[in-house]
């Protein structure tokens, strides 16, 4: 008989290892399938080894320009190889402590390597073997897409994937791509001392956030030494000797961008081939597995969570989705997928969101929107730390309700928590996040300078309505 299990998650990043985590500890049989190192992107090529790599930087930048804050220094060096050893360190590190098999295998859950492919509504094949399951859970997640640039494949090129295998830094870089992947990284580098061009398509880099603040963004980029091209139409890659040239447009204007490597982060493609989804009749589209309200595919008993349902593309989300598709899977009170999720690019200053932009409140709740701006040059914390360059940006609604929040600051991504609670809870600017007491000095002193804003905004406008009432009375 096939091993029989309650669930089976296919796939071993952070979906997959919440599923192992968690199924044991509520009674849930459950097995995951991996077809090559448990951690998945975040671990390998995504979240762990850019943020290790961004704390390099930053040390490098902090003796740089340590001259500021009074402090002289007569001379330092930036190995980049020690600085990718250090990123695989900690990659081990944590495969070794927390991402590993063995560990899933002591909580309860089984783990099988290979590639996992569906046969039907409740089997899954890997390689031999088959497994049986009431429910089967897709979490393959996403790779890194490469647009068709004729001569890019010849010429070689990096991309998230494969770049923190090299033994060093390149001495100089075209970024192909403005997301937030090709801008941590194009900065780490700049601050590493590395000459670094980025090309960006549209008018901006980071489209899906608040304009405004990434025009402070790309300011201070630009300060730092990166060059950002805005507008470049990109036509084929070519190489000369040890330099890759890229050739393209801008404006009309023809234009050649020459470096070591290219680094393509022009966004991720779902992970959904070999799974054996069409001759299950599982639906998808160009951004992934098609799901329900529940995180169900076309077939009820096989969900799918994380990039490769194509939602929100961030560990965090597909950690959340994982545990939404087991209560969905188990209990009779189904909870929706989660669509209020904050994101955060972690360049200095790191730039996070929450809920709606400007733009997207105006669509839909027209003159009753307000906007309300902290910038960092008045906060005494940013003062003291020399990191003035941001902005508190918060959008409300009728009766003052926070619709969206924007932060460009230091530990923006930390910040926009309380943001996150007060619009999932539909709280107000005003009275709500008023009457919290934030620690002085913090970053976070920003949030209650802008509520109380929002309160002088109120009792403004409540002393105009008593001198309209009493003007009709009289």
């Amino acid at each position: 008989m096939p091993p029989r299990y309650d669930v089976i998650c296919i796939g071993g990043g952070s979906a997959g290892m919440i599923v192992a985590q968690s199924g044991p500890t509520i009674g849930i049989k459950t097995a995951v399938v991996e077809r090559d190192r448990i951690g998945g992107d975040c671990l390998w090529t995504g979240c762990v080894p850019s943020k290790a790599l961004i704390a390099s930087a930053r040390a490098a930048w902090s003796v740089r320009t340590a001259g500021k804050f009074g402090i002289k220094v007569s001379g330092y060096e930036v190995d980049t190889a020690a600085v990718w050893d250090r990123i695989r360190v900690i990659q081990q590190q944590i495969a070794e402590e927390d991402d590993n098999a063995d560990k899933f295998r002591e909580m309860g859950s089984d783990v099988y390597f290979g590639a996992g492919k569906i046969t039907g509504p409740h089997t899954v094949q890997v390689g031999d073997q088959t497994l049986e399951s009431e429910y089967i859970l897709i979490a393959t997640g996403s790779r890194a897409a490469h647009p068709p640039i004729p001569g890019l494949e010849e010429a070689g090129f990096l991309t998230s994937e494969n770049i923190f295998t090299l033994e060093k830094a390149p001495e100089s870089l075209v970024v192909i791509g403005g997301g937030p992947i090709g801008t941590e990284i194009a900065q780490s580098f700049v601050r590493l001392g590395k000459k670094v061009t980025m090309l960006q398509r549209a008018g901006r880099i980071l489209e899906r956030d608040e304009p405004e603040l990434v025009e402070i963004l790309m300011g201070r980029l630009r300060e730092e030494g990166l060059e950002i091209i805005t507008g470049a139409k990109i036509e084929s890659v070519e190489t000369d000797g040890d330099q890759r040239i890229v050739v393209g447009s801008v404006d009309g204007e023809p234009k050649r961008w020459s470096a070591e490597h290219v680094l393509v982060a022009a966004g991720r493609s779902p992970n959904i081939e070999g799974l054996g989804l069409e001759e299950v009749g599982i639906k998808t589209n160009k951004r992934g597995i098609e799901v329900d309200n529940r995180l169900r595919t076309t077939v009820p008993s096989i969900y799918a969570a994380g990039d490769v349902a194509g939602r929100y593309l961030f560990t965090h989300s597909a950690a959340f989705e994982a545990i939404r598709a087991l209560r969905n899977m188990f209990y009779a009170l189904w909870k929706n997928a989660p669509d209020l999720v904050p994101w955060a690019t972690f360049t200095e200053p790191e730039l996070a969101h929450i809920g709606m932009t400007i733009a997207e409140a105006r669509e839909k709740h027209g003159d009753k929107v307000q906007v309300w701006r902290q910038p960092l040059t008045h906060s005494d914390r940013a003062r003291a730390e020399g990191q003035t360059e941001g902005m508190f940006l918060v959008v409300t609604g009728p009766g003052k309700k926070i619709l969206g929040a924007h932060i460009l600051a230091p530990a923006a991504g930390e910040l926009i928590g309380e943001f996150t609670l007060a619009i999932s809870k539909g709280l107000a600017l005003s009275p709500d996040l008023a009457n919290m007491i934030h620690v002085y000095p913090t970053f976070a002193s920003s949030n209650l300078q802008l509520a109380s804003a929002a309160t002088n905004d109120n009792l403004h406008s409540g002393v105009n309505k008593l001198a309209r009432r009493l003007s009709w009375i009289g």
